[in-house]
């Protein structure tokens, strides 16, 4: 007999205030209802797959999982959606039913699903009640006044804001990948970098400027720009690790995000140039 799991479904894009909540409740409803709890999504972005569209990420699939996890997810279940977009809601919710024990599904107070696109919960939950399938529908959430969802996240940071995004995300936005050779220019004027090689293609990167950061325990500055006063053309992702002299090339580092500090500038001599990065530095210890 299959174990049973009470589930929700969605793309859960950078595992928000707004996810957390829902997962708050899914937790809730396994622990009363005796079940294990599970959360369903996706390896990409539906829209990638529907619409060609390639959505900017809030976080890579390891980023969602480990999130996921950390936010109380007990199991986490990954569904290729090009394999299932096809599947009205009833053939989705007799799949999670019968192929993974599912018995009640939490859903978001406007979450749609199936290629059927039902427009009323009354629907899902008839559907639901047919395939053995409780269907709940949670009331909607929002911060203060402040709708969440991962669109007015990408919004936010996409402007710079992320003091604010990290607000309704819950958690410090972060930036991962490996560690590659540079140019070594910032080594040669007193402040080595570490280039950063993102994991993803489609990760959102926030505006060109520099912010203040940290990197496990240590507090960083990060740079996203081409560094115009040492003439470079090409845009890098590079931070300075403060008080920190570790060899890390070709490892795999995590970057988060607190506050953007000043957009990228130009500066008329390298002295002037270090005198801000001294200066950003001493604000970053501020912040930290």
């Amino acid at each position: 007999m299959l174990e049973q799991f009470v589930a929700t479904i969605g793309m859960f894009d950078g595992v928000h205030t707004g996810h957390q909540y829902v997962l708050r409740h899914l937790n809730d409803y396994a622990q009363a209802h005796g079940l294990e709890s599970m959360v369903v999504s996706f390896a990409q972005h539906p829209s990638s797959v529907l619409t060609k569209e390639h959505k900017p990420l809030l976080t890579t699939l390891t980023e969602k999982q480990q999130l996921l996890e950390q936010f109380g997810a007990s199991h986490v279940l990954i569904f290729d959606f090009a394999h299932i977009c096809s599947l009205t809601a009833r053939q989705f919710l007799h799949l999670l039913h019968t192929e993974y024990g599912v018995s009640a599904l939490l859903l978001g107070y406007n979450h749609r699903f199936g290629s059927d696109r039902l427009s009323r919960f009354a629907d899902y939950r008839s559907l639901g009640e047919e395939e053995g399938v409780e269907v709940v529908c949670l009331d909607e959430y929002s911060l203060g006044n402040t709708h969440v969802s991962s669109t007015v996240i990408r919004r936010l940071i996409s402007s710079g804001d992320i003091e604010s995004a990290n607000r309704l995300l819950g958690h410090l936005y972060s930036l991962s990948g490996r560690v590659v050779h540079g140019k070594a220019i910032g080594r040669n004027i007193g402040f080595p970098t570490a280039n950063l090689s993102l994991d993803n293609d489609f990760k959102l990167i926030p505006p060109d400027g520099v912010y203040a950061a940290q990197v496990g325990s240590h507090p960083a500055v990060l740079n996203i720009g081409t560094n115009p006063t040492l003439g470079q053309n090409e845009r890098t992702i590079e931070v300075h690790i403060i008080d920190f002299s570790d060899n890390i090339y070709n490892r795999s580092i995590t970057v988060m995000l607190r506050k953007r500090i000043r957009s990228e500038q130009k500066f008329d001599s390298l002295s002037s140039l270090q005198h801000q990065i001294e200066a950003d530095i001493e604000e970053v210890r501020r912040l930290s």
